[in-house]
């Protein structure tokens, strides 16, 4: 009997002793703890508990979840260069251009004299459907006005886009008319292509330009070659001059295209990540066509990859400068908020086993974004003689030296052509001012231009119209003195920009391409390979009783 009473209090026994402990442990924590926790000492522990004892007890109240925002991109920028942290309110716009897609209203703008101005709508689009026209301004968005200093191109793309279906009321003024219009329209999905021009340089070359590597970059390059192919293409000019990356797969997909079975195309590997070789299929359609990429100190990542896919295994010859060199794989990692990180998790590797990630001193990102200045200073655009590698030379499937260690080195050196440029002319592009006036020539002859429909003729009137006169005049009564001696120089670079913005505000992104790679000299250089038969590398010339280093 007495054996089942204390089986019957030993729960409550148990209860009381845990009770007991808490109190015991809350008073000596609160007693002794003061300035000194016995924490465990490590990295995430310490400022998991900073966090804490600030928001118990600091001074003044503190927004917590600001605070890590605020710390979050320093804690990063002391890894590397392009470990990144975006906040949830920016997630959307660093993923749209990969995405390929996005929903908003189907305009492309630009903000000049604090308005939104229509520069393009994009066809069938909800902007487009509704009659919304180039050359129109918006001056507010669902009954509120939206000129003035507060209109920038984040809070006009905040308005703008929106959930698939919903709709946004906005009030333009056009020219000619008094009164302004007001336009419902309903957001949709809007596709941004990653292929920006596609068409024949000639009767036998075609030539596509991309400017980033995103979900549907590899689906559209099938399209373009098979528009290319039916227009007789039998040699090809591949365009990434600027173009700043994206995914690694579709680089690896496109360059599976031009590459034969078993063919490595690219590695990665890093502490946590183990080595991870893409290799060809040899499914690709294209593996005989005579190829040029077309690269420059802004092509990196997935570029680079490609180029150096191309090049490693001697597929085809790579004209223009220095790319970037950005090695370094990034996973994105998403918060419970929205929030992500972008994380360095591996380096990737070309077939020959070089790492293109130029030289980093981790924390210290101020040096790594003036890399280009320090190239460009030390006359690295103007002279291949100039190009500093810092990684040990490699060699390709047919024993040419490549090296690493700071992007790809092209095989044909094109220098970046100055001789005529004046500070009169930087300072007229820089300022803005030559955007400016393409604009607004634009917006004033918009009547008298939209009758071209292709570039060709709307150059040749451009041409005749002497707008490098008529600018110099406006760009006077706006703050850049006149100087005749400077403009005579600088006549053809700027008669150029200006035409081509105009041709830009009044056709596409294809026909300002075309109208820039008319005198282009890494087209005219990847034209001269084609004629002498060399898009396909051969193995160096070796003396005798030498081999090729391996």
């Amino acid at each position: 009997m007495s054996q089942n009473k204390n089986n019957r209090f030993m729960p409550l026994w148990l209860a009381l002793c845990v009770v007991i402990g808490v109190l015991i442990g809350t008073f000596y924590t609160s007693h002794f703890s003061g300035n000194r926790l016995n924490i465990i000492n490590s990295g995430s522990s310490r400022l998991s508990n900073l966090l804490h004892i600030i928001d118990d007890q600091y001074v003044d109240s503190v927004n917590i979840d600001e605070l890590v925002e605020k710390a979050m991109p320093e804690i990063l920028a002391e890894l590397d260069p392009h470990s990144v942290y975006i906040s949830a309110k920016d997630v959307q716009m660093a993923t749209d251009d990969l995405k390929g897609s996005f929903s908003g209203v189907g305009i492309e703008f630009t903000i000049r004299e604090d308005t939104i101005h229509i520069q393009n709508v994009i066809k069938n689009g909800p902007a487009d459907k509704a009659g919304i026209l180039a050359g129109d301004k918006i001056v507010s968005i669902d009954n509120r006005p939206f000129v003035g200093k507060s209109v920038t191109t984040e809070e006009a793309m905040h308005r703008l886009k929106g959930q698939k279906g919903s709709k946004v009321k906005i009030g333009v003024r056009r020219f000619g008319e008094k009164e302004t219009k007001y336009f419902i329209l309903t957001r949709g999905d809007i596709t941004m292509k990653s292929i920006t021009a596609t068409y024949m340089l000639d009767d036998s070359t075609g030539y596509m330009r991309i400017k980033n590597f995103g979900e549907r970059t590899y689906a559209e390059m099938l399209a373009s070659l098979q528009q290319l192919n039916l227009q007789g293409a039998d040699h090809l000019v591949i365009d990434l001059r600027d173009n700043s990356g994206g995914y690694l797969e579709s680089a690896v997909q496109m360059a599976e295209e031009f590459l034969k079975k078993d063919q490595l195309v690219v590695y990665t590997e890093g502490r946590k990540s183990p080595r991870k070789e893409y290799r060809s299929r040899g499914k690709g359609s294209y593996q005989q066509i005579p190829l040029v990429v077309l690269i420059n100190e802004g092509s990196a990542s997935a570029s680079e990859i490609f180029a150096g896919a191309i090049q490693d295994n001697d597929r085809g010859v790579i004209i223009g400068r220095r790319s970037f060199g950005k090695g370094l794989v990034q996973q994105q990692i998403q918060f419970p908020d929205g929030s992500m990180i972008r994380l360095t998790i591996a380096r990737y590797y070309t077939p020959s086993g070089r790492c293109i990630q130029k030289p980093f001193k981790p924390g210290d990102n101020a040096d790594y974004e003036q890399d280009l200045l320090s190239r460009y200073q030390h006359g690295e655009f103007f002279s291949q003689d100039s190009i500093k590698h810092t990684g040990p030379a490699y060699h390709t499937n047919n024993g040419r030296i490549v090296y690493g260690g700071g992007g790809i080195t092209p095989d044909i050196f094109v220098p970046e052509d100055t001789t005529a440029v004046t500070s009169y002319y930087k300072e007229a592009a820089v300022s803005g001012l030559i955007l400016q006036y393409a604009f607004q020539y634009t917006d004033n002859n918009r009547q008298t231009l939209k009758k071209f429909t292709e570039m060709q003729p709307l150059s040749e009137y451009l041409t005749g119209r002497n707008l490098v006169n008529d600018f110099a005049n406006y760009a006077e009564k706006n703050g850049l003195r006149r100087r005749n001696n400077l403009i005579r120089k600088s006549h053809g670079l700027l008669e150029n920009y200006i035409n081509s913005r105009i041709i830009y505000n009044m056709l596409d992104e294809q026909a300002w391409n075309q109208y820039l790679n008319r005198n282009d000299e890494m087209i005219r250089q990847a034209r001269e390979v084609f004629k002498k038969g060399a898009a396909f590398p051969s193995r160096p010339i070796v003396q005798r009783g030498t081999l090729p280093r391996r």
